[in-house]
């Protein structure tokens, strides 16, 4: 390495800090350029001069410290082998640099190769979401402020670069990182990359503005000698310590007016502002600032509605002037006034308050400024000081599309809620996806960041259970409207066909009697319900006409009459039962079924220690059903008389089966896991499994198990559920 080609840095470097910093600062441009040998910019210059420039403008411009600077000089380094490198490579990088240079090197470089490898898009209405997805992958303030430091690097050598990139470096340039700059009060560097900016996207109209301040020049100049005569010559009376600067107006500043107000150049009188700075003790400085001002009000007459006070109240970001605009021989004239340290904080930022005029106070006063730093952007942006995969502390994140589109959801957002976002017709086809190209399910959560991929099945359509684990009111509106849209469809094609059947039929019954009747027998509330079983062929013509048949002959309604008389008769026998007292109303369920005339329901498969109940059958006797069986209500509501209570005798022994629906992801050893949970950790026998794989990168599957009583069952599932990878368990039946 050619030492003298970085002597501007190492200079820089010596006046700024200590002798032992400036050691580190040459050994970490002999290990980079060592990393980076054989690595070129577009001008063919080495790619270290990127980095040692960054390091410049980091000390010079923003005012950081050593850890910054050592950050500057490597990020190239590790940038590269983060996107090149396999992982054992990297971590090896990183361990030699963490030794080197310390762990904050580490931290800030990642950070900065984390940013570099997001894929902005030029898209004007998500630049916002761009500005907060870049702060929120800051675990570490000063990441944000180096950033800013290099993009300020890039753009100054736009040049270079070839002509395709040229748009999109000052689109965002423009739109997020001078946006961000503005946040941290860092207006000098704002300002320049707004103008280098401009100077690439609309060059005809950057070239009009330079040549008309040119050419104004020597006027303004004039009249700014003329306006400040006066004042300087009181200021002086008085004894103030102080210089004069003027500030045109940035040639962005000036382009975006005369495009917000439709003027020409000539239409934008605030061309130039004057400012007065004042060298004076801290304290001080308040009623200094406002005697000056008094100064300038005795010789112009100010515009109320053009004062600004940021000496009372400073803004958020700790920017503090003095601002009024004057009237000057028919001319506006604005001046700011303000003390030295004012200007230095103006000039660069939060940073000036902890390093004015370029003085490193040691590593505390560092941390100080760091903390205050760290509170702006957490006031002003989605997130900050969180790690790489952290969730923005507003509850939203931001995932990609493959070709770098950005999206914003809310925290806990599925892949499936993201398919919805994209289209809707993506969403209700959606069977599954990739996350940073891992195939995942369309339940798997998304985080920060994530670069999303969806695949889709023609036949797939949505389900209802899928309500169950969507988040967006998008996602949910849509599932919802194709399950009512089916639920239509399938009460029309039903009740076509019925209508059609009963016609051929010729039973002598309207479609609305017939469906009444139905819908009784299956205990089903509403009579769309019997439409949509037709449609989709759960329920066929010939159980239809059977049943309907016998409903006009009248055998059904002995049946009726049959079963009533039998739950008098069975409510009579219970009352004779040697119960206690307070349970003689009540059937008592023994482990010996087999003496007495019930069954346990098939429906809901009850066990023991399940709230119960029994329903009194035509031709099997009483079966007992769960009280939360699907089909409870509709027993109770259609045939309360049928309906008796029921509960489980406390010494009642046995096994009962009950089988588990369980969904896991479909990864090597998951079945054996679940397997071992239920043999060896429960000691519990299983009867039968039956697993397949899933098309979205899960299995799903039935497991029956013999249990003692329903204790266990909860038992059981909070077991499976603790196995990693399992989505669901619960009970079927």
């Amino acid at each position: 390495m050619d030492v003298s080609r970085y002597e501007k840095l190492r200079t820089t470097v010596r006046e700024n800090f200590s002798e032992h910093t400036q050691q580190l600062v040459d050994e970490a441009l002999t290990y980079a350029a060592e990393k980076l040998d054989g690595l070129r910019r577009y001008d063919g210059t080495p790619l270290l001069d990127h980095g040692v420039a960054v390091a410049l403008i980091v000390i010079s411009e923003v005012g950081l410290g050593r850890n910054s600077t050592l950050s500057s000089i490597l990020h190239d380094v590790v940038r590269i082998a983060h996107k090149h490198s396999t992982p054992e490579e990297f971590l090896a990088l990183t361990a030699d640099i963490r030794e080197r240079f310390g762990e904050q090197v580490v931290g800030i470089t990642m950070g900065l190769a984390n940013i570099s490898e997001l894929r902005l898009k030029v898209a004007k209405e998500q630049a916002d979401n761009f500005r907060d997805l870049i702060v929120s992958y800051s675990e570490d303030p000063r990441v944000i402020l180096i950033k800013l430091a290099d993009r300020l690097e890039v753009m100054r050598s736009l040049g270079m670069f070839p002509h395709e990139k040229w748009r999109k470096k000052s689109w965002e340039a423009m739109n997020l990182y001078a946006q961000i700059a503005h946040k941290l009060g860092l207006y000098t560097i704002k300002s320049e990359l707004e103008d280098i900016a401009l100077k690439y996207l609309e060059p005809k109209e950057y070239e009009h503005i330079v040549t008309k301040l040119e050419e104004s020049a020597d006027e303004r100049r004039a009249f700014i000698a003329r306006f400040l005569v006066p004042i300087t010559r009181r200021l002086d009376e008085q004894g103030f310590k102080y210089h004069v600067k003027s500030r045109t107006k940035s040639i962005f500043s000036i382009w975006n007016k005369m495009h917000k107000q439709h003027v020409p150049f000539e239409g934008v009188y605030d061309i130039f502002a004057i400012r007065i700075i004042i060298d004076c003790p801290p304290k001080e400085e308040k009623a200094q600032c406002w005697t000056v001002f008094s100064i300038v009000t005795d010789f112009y007459t100010p515009n109320p509605n053009r004062m600004r006070d940021w000496i009372s109240i400073p803004k958020s970001n700790g920017y503090e002037s003095l601002h009024t605009t004057v009237s000057a021989k028919g001319r506006w004239v604005e001046v700011q006034i303000r003390t030295e340290r004012m200007d230095a904080v103006a000039e660069r930022g939060i940073a000036a308050h902890w390093r004015y005029k370029g003085v490193n106070q040691g590593a505390q006063t560092s941390e100080m400024w760091l903390g205050r730093l760290r509170e702006l952007i957490e006031d002003t942006t989605h997130s900050l000081a969180q790690r790489f995969d952290a969730k923005p502390a507003s509850g939203e994140i931001f995932v990609f599309t493959p070709n770098g589109d950005l999206r914003k959801l809310p925290e806990g957002a599925t892949l499936l809620d993201f398919a919805f976002d994209i289209h809707t017709s993506l969403g209700a086809t959606c069977a599954g996806g990739k996350v940073n190209n891992r195939a995942v399910s369309i339940r798997e959560p998304l985080h920060n960041g994530d670069i999303v991929e969806i695949l889709t099945q023609k036949n797939q359509t949505p389900k209802s259970d899928w309500l169950s684990f969507v988040v967006t009111s998008k996602a949910r509106n849509k599932i919802k409207s194709y399950i009512r849209e089916e639920q239509a469809k399938h009460t029309r094609m039903g009740r076509e066909e019925l209508e059609r059947k009963l016609k051929n039929w010729k039973l002598g019954i309207t479609i609305d009697e017939a469906v009444a009747y139905l819908a009784r027998h299956f205990k089903l509330r509403l009579g769309t319900e019997i439409y949509a079983l037709i449609a989709t062929q759960k329920l066929d013509f010939g159980t239809i006409k059977e049943l309907l048949t016998r409903h006009l002959s009248g055998a059904a309604e002995e049946e009726r009459r049959a079963a009533a008389a039998e739950a008098e008769r069975q409510k009579a026998a219970l009352h004779t039962q040697k119960e206690a007292p307070a349970s003689q109303d009540a059937l008592i369920i023994d482990d010996d079924i087999s003496k007495i005339q019930y069954k346990l329901a098939r429906c809901c498969n009850p066990i023991k220690g399940d709230e119960v109940f029994g329903f009194v059958t035509i031709n099997s006797g009483i079966t007992i059903h769960r009280c939360d069986c699907p089909n409870a209500r509709r027993m109770r509501e259609n045939y309360p008389y049928r309906v008796i209570e029921a509960r489980w005798r406390q010494s009642a022994e046995g096994a009962f089966r009950v089988t588990l629906r369980i969904v896991a992801a479909d990864v090597t050893g998951m079945v054996n896991h679940i397997t071992e949970i239920i043999s060896r950790d429960l000691k519990l026998n299983i009867r039968a499994m039956n697993f397949t794989t899933a098309a979205n990168g899960c299995i799903d599957g039935t497991i029956a198990v013999e249990v003692p009583g329903a204790s266990i069952v909860d038992t059981l599932i909070h077991q499976i559920m603790r196995i990693k990878g399992v989505q669901r368990a619960y009970r079927i039946n």
